[in-house]
């Protein structure tokens, strides 16, 4: 059996293959720093939810990833995989474990027979709590495997706004490598984008050299409007990614959001010509809902986006479902899902 190109296929379309015009002098080297708020961008926004839905409907129809080729684009969506767990019973003892899962997300004989070789694969950071930071990072020491942590009172972003700030702090002192934040949506619901804005430049400076994210709580913030809106003042404010939600909301990242979002990442790439990533988290469970969000971002931001630098899955449950699907490429028979474990 060949091994797949890692390098990510184009899908099979009806139409020539070719990336979005992104301009091809994005800033690679330097994260975005942010710009002066421009409301005049930020109200003229405009959201058409029934084309948006539409375009999202046609994801899965007009491509198809098979064989070698679904096999390539699911390592690829391995490492871009945030592994979290963000439960009450979180021990060190499963954080552990997962970091092991980590290191080695898909078994070894299933990637001995694809040929690809171990090291290449791995996933693009550990989430977890605050408390958890110490134990993720001892037992990541050496993978290069980056720590990521929630903060700002998550998942609801309703504790005081000077204890949001400290604890981000906290996590930057204990060693993460990335803050995934909540954001205020009451700023958002009542068109505060002042408010969003200098709340997102603390939290940014807070971080200091670590990587931001910023979770929007999509399925709280009412229209398709207030997500593009949402997520360019957050952009200007100096966030390095923008992600839909925290999953803990009834509702979570879903493709018509995912496009917004994207297309709203696409236009201040274009403005500014500086690269911000995206992350869909929540209720994305499943093989085909990972290829369906590569689908998504190849033909919106193009293959430069399909790197753990510019976007991330954040996902517990995902990596089982890939590894069930690899085994039934290399065997042609699915397996039990306790040949799976998560950790």
């Amino acid at each position: 059996m060949s091994a797949p190109d890692l390098s990510i296929p184009t899908p099979r379309s009806s139409r020539p293959p070719s990336d979005p015009a992104i301009p091809t002098d994005l800033r690679d080297d330097a994260r975005n720093p942010g710009t002066a708020l421009t409301l005049d961008w930020v109200r003229e926004v405009r959201v058409n939810r029934s084309a948006v839905e539409r375009r999202a409907a046609t994801l899965g129809t007009r491509r198809s990833v098979k064989k070698e080729w679904q096999a390539a684009w699911l390592l690829r969506a391995v490492t871009l995989m945030d592994l979290t767990t963000l439960a009450g019973d979180d021990t060190p003892g499963r954080v552990r474990r997962l970091c092991a899962k980590a290191r080695t997300p898909v078994r070894r004989d299933l990637l001995e027979v694809l040929g690809v070789a171990p090291e290449r694969i791995r996933v693009g950071a550990v989430c977890v709590y605050h408390e958890m930071i110490p134990t993720a990072v001892e037992a990541l020491a050496g993978s290069g495997i980056p720590v990521a942590a929630v903060s700002t009172g998550f998942p609801h972003g309703l504790s005081p706004f000077a204890q949001r700030v400290e604890e981000i702090r906290a996590s930057v002192a204990a060693g993460a490598d990335e803050i995934d934040i909540v954001i205020s949506r009451r700023h958002v619901l009542s068109g505060d984008w002042e408010a969003l804005y200098r709340e997102v430049q603390a939290y940014r400076d807070a971080c200091e050299d670590a990587h931001l994210k910023t979770i929007l709580a999509t399925g709280e913030l009412g229209t398709l409007r207030n997500v593009a809106r949402a997520s360019l003042v957050c952009m200007m404010a100096g966030a390095d990614f923008v992600k839909t939600s925290t999953g803990k909301e009834s509702v979570n990242a879903t493709l018509p959001v995912g496009l917004v979002m994207a297309r709203s990442v696409r236009s201040y790439a274009e403005r500014t010509g500086y690269a911000v990533g995206f992350k869909p988290a929540g209720g994305i469970r499943t093989a085909k809902d990972a290829l369906l969000w590569l689908i998504l971002m190849k033909e919106e931001l193009g293959t430069g986006w399909l790197r753990p630098e510019r976007f991330r899955f954040g996902a517990s449950s995902l990596l089982g479902d890939i590894e069930r699907q690899l085994e039934h490429h290399v065997t042609g028979r699915y397996s039990a899902s306790y040949r799976h474990p998560m950790a």
